[in-house]
């Protein structure tokens, strides 16, 4: 039942999805906590982040297109979110909002579960906070043959040389073992919800097919890849991982293993 002692915390995105809600809720009830978690779209960011701060919320998740522009709202920043110029979590102590990103241990723990070689060549398809955070596992991960695809073409040329790899403006022919969507390409409710992020042929030669988009977690680029045969790895995957390590910035509290896959069975169930 709701109560005037709950802990609130909260997501911001342009297009909110239940993922995080479901996810978060489901093992807020589990653990027994006296705490609930609802998704917003923001009219005008700056006073967002003014209400966590101001109404004490104690957590804020922050989804694409405000990963970067958070950064002047918050009062310090977690060497997380600092390494890469980008936010995917606030946590409110007191009225000091702290900047964290959880995205990078994300995808990094993705790599090394699908053991993706460090010799294959990547197609990494954005220039976002969340390319930033993508490109950045990769790097540390030891993949040296990496091209950043991004229209922006200064975006997308900072991005390429702040990890030393190359940049193009379009797909275009070019290939790649790894090929990995890093924009709402694909997203549900955006203008691109049907289109796929890479050409079919880039499809058919990759290995490894990767898109970040959580919903739906069968994208267009997903459906595709696995159709195919090929390795493919989801959004929805993504987003347990980094909502997981959220969870415990907010809570200080680490789930079960059968804990957290009962929340993003629960999750997957209202994508």
């Amino acid at each position: 039942m709701l109560n005037k002692d709950m802990t609130l915390c909260i997501s911001l995105s342009a297009r909110p999805s239940n993922n995080g809600t479901r996810f978060h809720n489901h093992l807020y009830e589990a653990l027994g906590l006296n705490w609930i978690y609802k998704a917003f779209a923001p009219t005008d960011l700056r006073q967002a982040i003014e209400g966590v701060r101001g109404l004490g919320i104690r957590g804020c998740a922050i989804s694409m297109p405000y990963k970067e522009d958070v950064i002047a709202l918050v009062d310090r920043m977690d060497p997380s979110a600092q390494a890469i110029d980008s936010v995917n979590t606030i946590v409110n102590d007191d009225g000091v909002l702290t900047a964290h990103n959880t995205d990078y241990s994300a995808i990094a723990q993705l790599i090394a579960e699908n053991d993706l070689d460090p010799a294959s060549s990547v197609l990494l398809l954005g220039s976002g906070g969340m390319a930033k955070a993508t490109a950045a596992a990769f790097r540390d991960a030891g993949f040296t043959d990496v091209t950043i695809v991004a229209r922006n073409a200064s975006a997308g040329r900072a991005l390429a040389e702040l990890y030393g790899f190359a940049w193009r403006a379009e797909a275009g022919d070019t290939t790649a073992d790894v090929i990995v969507n890093v924009t709402p390409i694909g997203m549900a409710g955006g203008a691109e919800a049907d289109a796929l992020a890479f050409p079919e042929s880039t499809v058919d030669a990759a290995g490894v097919v990767f898109d970040v988009v959580a919903l739906p977690a069968e994208t267009p680029l997903i459906a595709a890849g696995r159709a195919a045969g090929k390795t493919v790895i989801t959004g929805a995957e993504v987003a347990t991982r980094q909502a997981l390590e959220q969870f415990v910035l907010y809570t200080g509290i680490r789930p079960s293993a059968e804990q957290v896959r009962a929340a993003e069975e629960f999750m997957r169930a209202g994508a």
